[in-house]
């Protein structure tokens, strides 16, 4: 006698399986069933971010270099913040300058030092004009102070005026000593650095030979 075959039971998909199958279903891409390309990214200069993060960060500098510090101070908050990192960080940079010379008057120095540091970062910002109107003015009210005369020797030779520069130099020099062995080592004499006049000021040894 036959016994008659059990159809086989209909296995049921798990219901962990079904959502996994409709999310891939989702998923799929209906433009044929290829996979969409990936987004292009955009360089730096195509970035709309990195544009304005650009254009805020020169709009600062400017502002700074006519010691306009409270119209600075904001845009460079705004790029400090921001997601470029150079620039952010940069800007962080002059952001402490802002504030350090928001934080006193202008007109108000406890110590000369504390003067000439302001007019160096004048210095180092490109106004050379607030620099050396600063400067100018230190070495009148404090002549016996070498540094003085070195910023000033600095500031003459950044922006060509040569003769002046070695004056300024001389002057420095005459009061402290340590200033020729600064100055040998010091890059923003680079300009001076094929005039015979400023090697004999700063290897007089070898002139005197």
């Amino acid at each position: 006698m036959q016994m008659k075959k059990k159809a086989p039971a209909k296995v049921k998909a798990s219901p962990a399986k079904v959502k996994k199958t409709a999310a891939l279903a989702t998923a799929t891409p209906r433009n044929g069933g290829g996979v969409a390309a990936p987004k292009k990214a955009l360089s730096p200069a195509e970035d709309p971010r990195y544009q304005q993060a650009v254009k805020d960060y020169e709009q600062a500098l400017k502002a700074m270099q006519t010691q306009k510090f409270d119209r600075a101070k904001p845009l460079l908050e705004k790029v400090a913040s921001g997601p470029i990192k150079e620039l952010a960080d940069r800007a962080a940079m002059h952001l402490n300058i802002c504030n350090q010379q928001l934080s006193k008057s202008t007109t108000n120095f406890k110590t000369p030092e504390e003067h000439y540091d302001y007019a160096v970062s004048l210095m180092n910002m490109g106004d050379f004009v607030g620099a050396r109107e600063h400067l100018e003015k230190l070495s009148s009210q404090h002549s016996k102070l070498d540094f003085i005369w070195y910023g000033l020797a600095v500031l003459e030779c950044l922006t060509g005026r040569f003769p002046e520069a070695l004056q300024h130099l001389t002057e420095a020099i005459r009061l402290n000593r340590a200033n020729r062995f600064q100055a040998r080592n010091d890059s923003d004499f680079r300009n001076l650095a094929d005039d015979p006049r400023f090697t004999e000021l700063l290897y007089p040894e070898v002139s005197g030979e």
